[in-house]
């Protein structure tokens, strides 16, 4: 595992080397003490790091913004590391693995570790394809998104599953923009799926899918409907 460090903290980017040390399978460790120097670092590197652990609060770039961009080149894993809890929400959005919490414990750490791990050990999805939980589901099964929390559940009737992003963070993935619609602030659809539209009154419509489901187009996105047949 390659591991990245982000901090402008000497004490705190050492306490992390000397913890990630112990781990035997940290093959590298790479540090940068603000956002600009990390993206700099990464771009210099023929293969972009396993794991980026980033402090939050740092002259030159907030470490959120950071972790989508590293997203963008290729980084699978994101775990912050800092001493502010308000950010923990926005964190989760990005689809960060652990939030570790200023002064963490090394037990701490190392439950972060094993859900990097966990992560890295499944294999890496194609374009049109998902692994939730060891499974790999086609998106072209996938009828229906909707919005749980800090989730989203993928419908697949009769079943369905739940994958830790925001909707609008799903729907920007590469594939997915392209094979569902959003159609409420809580759910998209797929068009593929869609067998009936009835437009209401109130300027809202219900799209009936192929499970026989029903799901409701709010008036927020009534011009999706020109995607479907009359």
């Amino acid at each position: 595992m390659r591991v990245l460090i982000v901090d402008d903290e000497p004490a705190a980017r050492a306490k992390l080397r000397r913890l990630l040390a112990a781990e035997s399978d940290v093959a590298e460790l790479l540090e940068a003490p603000d956002a600009p120097a990390a993206l700099a670092l990464v771009r210099s590197l023929p293969a972009p790091p396993d794991l980026a652990l980033l402090d939050i609060e740092m002259p030159g770039g907030n470490g959120v913004q950071l972790a989508a961009a590293l997203r963008e080149r290729g980084v699978r894993c994101i775990v912050f590391s800092t001493a502010h809890a308000e950010h923990a929400l926005q964190a989760f959005e990005l689809a960060a693995l652990d939030y570790l919490l200023k002064p963490y414990t090394a037990e701490r750490l190392a439950a972060a570790l094993t859900r990097v791990r966990e992560t890295l050990a499944r294999p890496v999805a194609a374009v049109g394809e998902l692994w939730v939980d060891g499974e790999r589901v086609l998106l072209t099964d996938v009828q229906w998104l909707s919005a749980a929390d800090n989730y989203i559940e993928l419908h697949l009737p009769p079943r369905s599953l739940l994958e830790r992003a925001t909707l609008a963070d799903a729907l920007a993935r590469p594939g997915w923009a392209t094979r569902f619609l959003r159609v409420h602030r809580s759910h998209a659809v797929n068009p593929a799926h869609v067998q009936r539209v009835q437009r209401l009154s109130t300027g809202e419509a219900v799209l009936t899918l192929s499970c026989g489901e029903q799901v409701r187009v709010s008036r927020g996105y009534r011009a999706v409907l020109d995607a479907f047949a009359p």
